[in-house]
């Protein structure tokens, strides 16, 4: 099993595929089986490297750890344990902050972000809602609330498998896991999940961003995050959370096309 030990925790990650490097970055109580659907599409043009972020999936539980700065800096660890980079980082969700931000704090190993319905830029209007949240996640029942704000981030049309399996494996997932890793978005006070903080942050990206969101008010916010020429913004109305699971296809030669016009 391809595991990389680094000081403090075992990171399983999987290595496909030849040219230049791609990494996925999975969201919240998921693991890097998200990227099934784009995983052999990626891997037939380029190094694919699909991780298990610390407490998820195959990687190790560890006491701490789960901010996204802390993310960050284990995928920095692993790229350059394997000598890797600069990588196209693709990100869904805390994903898409913990690229950003590997973008921000290592922007030698970042090419590219690829951001999908990102967990940044929240705005302060919902901040009492999303820090009751945290709270409630930590309590005792918190992994069957979790599970259900999970599902409730699905669309209209989301096919019921998905929805099934995004609710089933928080389930799956250590409760500090669960409840520490949300909280690390929102609660800290180098926090960068809302507004302001976030947008002045994410303006330090060097990098181009390929984002994808379902709502288009958030889609135009993230227009105005990137003043790279070959940044774009992807607005796909009445899709649920996971875009690039709904629309796996389409996702995928998106991304391909995006990341081939950058060079």
């Amino acid at each position: 099993m391809p595991v990389a030990e680094l000081d403090d925790v075992r990171l399983f990650y999987t290595d496909a595929g030849e040219g230049s490097p791609v990494l996925l970055v999975h969201g919240w109580s998921c693991d890097s089986h998200d990227w099934n659907h784009q995983h052999d599409a990626f891997a037939a043009r380029h190094r694919v490297l699909a991780i298990d972020l610390r407490g998820h999936g195959r990687s190790s539980v560890t006491p701490d750890g789960y901010r996204p700065r802390q993310f960050a800096d284990d995928l920095a660890a692993l790229l350059r344990l394997l000598d890797v980079g600069p990588v196209v980082a693709v990100g869904h969700s805390l994903g898409g902050v913990i690229v950003s931000v590997l973008a921000v704090e290592h922007a030698d190993l970042v090419r590219a972000v690829v951001a999908v319905d990102p967990a940044y830029a929240v705005s302060p209007s919902i901040q009492d809602r999303v820090l009751a949240n945290a709270a409630a996640f930590r309590g005792a029942d918190g992994l069957a609330l979790a599970a259900q704000a999970q599902r409730d981030m699905d669309g209209p049309a989301t096919d019921a498998a998905l929805v099934t399996w995004h609710g089933r494996r928080v389930l799956g997932t250590p409760h500090r896991v669960v409840a520490e890793t949300y909280a690390g978005l929102y609660e800290a006070g180098d926090q960068i999940g809302f507004d302001p903080q976030s947008s002045a942050y994410l303006k330090q990206r060097p990098c181009p961003v390929l984002a994808f969101y379902a709502l288009p008010k958030r889609a135009a916010h993230e227009r105005t995050l990137s003043t790279h020429p070959a940044s774009h913004v992807v607005a796909w109305e009445g899709a649920g959370h996971w875009l690039h699971q709904e629309r796996p296809g389409e996702f995928a030669h998106l991304v391909l096309r995006w990341v081939a016009a950058l060079d």
